[in-house]
């Protein structure tokens, strides 16, 4: 089975990354995660970034607050599609200089981006990217968007009650 790496700067990024860990755990997709800095610990960073397909890792969800180099540097260092969360941090500019650092990759480099604090996405992104060659995740994220569908529908009736 493929798995996801969550990785992010610092611990005090892990209550929005919880987002996604909760998610891919809901849709029984295996995940590991760890805090890699790209500025405290560059050389981790590095052998992340380079080995995380040797381990069976699929997709890489990379989240980081401030200026946010930790996704836009791991895809340049790895061969598997990154998913950068923008992450609003104590040190940040009301957000955006996360989003603008993830955001705004050079050609070569890509990172998907979601939306300031969206790791809920990320995890459901990454989910989908398994899924469009696994027939059984993408089965559980077909399930996933119809209950997604019900929750609307039911809210719907009770507010005609």
């Amino acid at each position: 089975m493929s798995k996801v790496g969550i990785i992010m700067g610092s611990t005090s990024d892990l209550p929005v990354m919880q987002e996604a860990i909760d998610v891919l755990n809901e849709l029984n997709i295996e995940n590991e995660v760890d805090i890699v800095s790209a500025h405290r610990t560059p050389e981790k960073m590095f052998d992340y970034g380079k080995n995380a397909h040797l381990r069976g890792i699929s997709v890489i969800i990379a989240g980081a607050g401030g200026a946010a180099h930790l996704p836009g540097m791991i895809a340049s260092l790895s061969p598997l599609p990154v998913i950068g969360v923008p992450v609003k941090s104590s040190n940040s500019i009301d957000g955006w200089d996360s989003v603008l650092s993830i955001l705004q990759m050079p050609g070569g480099v890509p990172v998907a981006t979601v939306a300031l604090n969206g790791a809920k996405n990320a995890g459901i992104l990454a989910a989908q990217i398994i899924g469009s060659n696994n027939s059984q995740v993408l089965d559980r994220i077909i399930a996933y968007k119809e209950g997604l569908k019900a929750k609307v529908i039911k809210g719907a009736e009770e507010l005609k009650k």
